[in-house]
């Protein structure tokens, strides 16, 4: 196939199969898949116009999936940016086309949040024709997964599965399992968080090397459908990072951080339910993070000797790994009051 565009190359992912009860869903940068599907949708609904500028917040790959969409299909970007943004990243921003601004640096995430959406509202009232696409809130940003599930589907068609990764904004996991359970209710998801994050109530555990944000949050996100979670697991810096080391070593996949701890509790998972198959998600590859993680390689644990607590709520949890059954529980309505 001779591919229209690179993002259309870029978004398809590998699987590979690590053990018999495990398999990667490799991404090049998974959120490709929703950054054009959202706005492929937009553009078919005339809620955006070609030339347009399009904005959003990010630590990351959104944008850079973002990027590539509206070079995909002529539109501007302005991307307002986490200072986890590496320089590699915004070079290749700047490149494309998009505007970049980092906001300044912050001794939290809460915080860090906050600065970029207060700097897109600041944008949005001095530039109306700009469209705001609320990657944490839109579900539109769902219907990129579609295709990969359906990929899914048709490669493993005959065995139970469950399907491990990062929460975030919710979209990816959500999008995949919602997809996969319209022909198979029994699918697993298995969500993953680091410590800090307030969506599924571990806010007040605080990872001083925390640099998963893109996998926790901070702040609410509406994309984020609680009562689609089986099971979860929350994992600090070092293991995620022991993780990333392992799946580098073990199976030469050299994959992010957010990767190194789904492949963990997906390893977990697997000699728990040895009967099914266990699909982790892949987000991105590992290169932005060479120097915080894979040069500390000596530092890594060994992933044998490493086990969750198993607790029964979210205030029982402890560092550095703790997981829960959820059984796909609405949100607290307590945990919506304290957010608003």
């Amino acid at each position: 196939m001779i591919h229209p565009h690179i993002a259309d190359a870029l978004k398809v992912p590998d699987l590979v199969r690590l053990t018999d009860g495990l398999v990667l869903i490799r991404f090049e940068s998974m959120k490709i898949y929703s950054a054009l599907g959202a706005v492929r949708s937009l553009l078919d609904r005339g809620a955006i116009r070609p030339g347009q500028t399009l904005v959003d917040s990010s630590s990351g790959i959104y944008a850079y999936a973002l990027a590539l969409a509206c070079h995909r299909h002529g539109l501007r970007c302005h991307i307002v940016a986490s200072t986890t943004v590496d320089t590699t990243t915004r070079a290749q921003l700047e490149i494309l086309g998009a505007t970049v601004e980092q906001v300044r640096a912050s001794p939290d995430l809460k915080l860090d949040q906050e600065l970029r959406v207060r700097r897109v509202r600041e944008i949005l009232a001095t530039r109306p024709d700009v469209h705001w696409m609320r990657q944490y809130h839109d579900d539109v940003h769902y219907l990129g997964y579609h295709e990969v599930a359906d990929r899914i589907t048709a490669a493993f068609p005959d065995r139970p599965l469950t399907l491990v990764g990062g929460v975030g904004s919710g979209a990816s996991t959500g999008g995949l399992v919602e997809r996969l359970r319209a022909t198979d209710p029994t699918v697993r998801l298995v969500g993953v968080q680091p410590f800090g994050s307030i969506t599924f109530g571990s806010q007040d555990h605080h990872d001083p090397e925390a640099i998963i944000a893109g996998i926790g949050s901070s702040i609410v996100f509406d994309n984020v459908r609680h009562q689609l979670y089986d099971g979860l697991h929350w994992m600090d810096f070092t293991h995620a990072m022991s993780g990333a080391v392992a799946l580098l070593r073990e199976h030469a996949v050299f994959a992010g951080l957010s990767t190194g701890a789904g492949y963990l509790a997906a390893a977990h998972e697997a000699r728990r339910h040895p009967d099914r198959l266990h699909l982790v998600v892949g987000a991105d590859t590992g290169h932005r993070y060479v120097d915080r993680v894979f040069a500390r390689h000596s530092e890594a644990l060994d992933p044998a000797a490493l086990k969750p607590v198993e607790v029964a709520a979210p205030e029982e949890m402890s560092m550095p790994w703790s997981t829960m059954a959820w059984h796909r529980t609405p949100c607290p309505v307590e945990w919506k009051e304290r957010a608003a």
